[in-house]
């Protein structure tokens, strides 16, 4: 490295480890930073490495380059296949970073996109060696007890929404972490599961893709452009790490095994309210009709509320009543799956609004306002909404039965 390159590097973090007889240059950065952006294009365009690794995924890689498509964003499909939950944490996450990066006028990434175009103008392999993110929350969604789990939503909410500045001094602070931990930053501290599979296992799978794609390149430089909260974890699985990297890869790459518990409730309520209402048209006629009242009225009512809230079409709140009760009793489907199809069917977006998307993500005024994520308002409070009427109604049948 140029002694006019290390001056202008001397205070970014970076480690160097050798394994396999490839020499790997870990650069630490911090994904909304601009001096971050800037050592890493120095240090990518300087002509000592033979290949650019970088703490992406192919999703993330082909959001990055492409300017994500938002017009593609199809929530027919995604609500039909169960796939809204993670595309709202994906939106947060977004947004979370937007949010930061527009205060000093640096596009999110761009480190990363640094990097790729440093590797492409020079010809270089880039090599993505990050978890696919999607795995990374399902695995640290699961990792966590439920009640934590409303506190890692609560944590993604707070940082789409808040409208607290932060100096650039605390910006250049995120080199301790990266945009995962930053974001759930108190409960990862109060939760080690979370952080194991938020930046452990991060680590643990970035060494073994490290080793799987730079295999049998003796005397390969290597740079690898990462969060800084990665550099220390990486540097010791790359120095004395997994024996075979394969293995490492496939095992953190697997959905841990899910409770039984859980599946068994939705059919053990089902099992519980049609006894109800059976006992209670055996008893008489007036009261199994005023306990199937109480289930219909209160759960659709809920639900109808969540629908209300999240500002659905007239049609949409009316679908949640008649949904939801028999929804309910079906543990197959959910409320929220119909109210999200009906809205999105009645007010399907138009290509303004998902191009409008990316600035409307940053502010809780704008994920109302927009057709496309109010969408999936509807779907999570109306789910909400009747998930708290089931209960409330059951207990209301069981009292009457008492």
């Amino acid at each position: 490295m140029s002694q006019q390159a290390g001056d202008s590097l001397q205070d970014q973090p970076i480690r160097r480890v050798s394994r396999d007889g490839v020499e790997y240059t870990l650069l630490g950065t911090a994904h909304v930073s601009r001096a971050s952006a800037e050592a890493v294009k120095e240090l990518a365009s300087s002509g000592e490495f033979d290949a650019v690794a970088v703490e992406l995924c192919q999703a993330r890689y082909d959001a990055l380059t492409a300017e994500r498509n938002w017009t593609d964003l199809d929530l027919y499909r995604i609500i039909r296949e169960g796939k809204a939950g993670l595309v709202m944490a994906n939106l947060a996450l977004s947004a979370y970073q937007r949010r930061i990066a527009e205060q000093f006028g640096i596009e999110p990434g761009a480190e990363m996109r640094a990097a790729t175009v440093a590797a492409k103008e020079r010809d270089l392999p880039l090599q993505l060696v990050d978890r696919d993110l999607a795995t990374t929350l399902r695995r640290s969604y699961a990792s966590v007890p439920w009640y934590k789990r409303i506190y890692m939503m609560a944590g993604l909410a707070f940082g789409m929404v808040s409208s607290d500045e932060i100096d650039e001094e605390s910006i250049e602070k995120l080199k301790e972490g990266d945009i995962l931990e930053s974001t759930f930053t108190e409960f990862a501290e109060q939760s080690p599961e979370l952080y194991e599979a938020l930046i452990a296992e991060r680590d643990r799978y970035m060494a073994a893709r490290l080793r799987e794609e730079n295999a049998g390149a003796e005397h390969k430089k290597v740079l690898v452009v990462i969060g800084a909260g990665h550099m220390e974890g990486l540097a010791k699985h790359l120095d004395a790490g997994q024996a075979d990297p394969q293995a490492e890869r496939r095992q953190l790459e697997a959905m841990p095994a899910k409770s039984r518990w859980p599946k068994i409730i939705p059919w053990a309520i089902m099992v519980l309210v049609l006894a109800g209402f059976f006992i209670g048209f055996s008893r008489s006629p007036e009261l199994g009709w005023k306990l199937v009242f109480f289930w219909v009225a209160i759960n659709g009512g809920l639900a109808a509320l969540g629908a209300l809230i999240a500002r659905g079409h007239p049609l949409t709140i009316l679908s949640a009543v008649v949904a939801a009760p028999l929804t309910s009793l079906n543990p197959t489907i959910a409320a929220g799956m119909v109210t999200g199809l009906v809205e999105s069917w009645l007010r399907k977006p138009r290509v303004s609004d998902l191009e409008k998307l990316r600035f409307d993500i940053t502010t809780a005024r704008g994920w109302f306002r927009n057709p496309a994520t109010r969408i999936l308002l509807v779907f999570l409070l109306s789910n909400l909404g009747s998930a708290i009427g089931t209960w409330i109604a059951g207990f209301k049948i069981f009292t009457a039965l008492s």
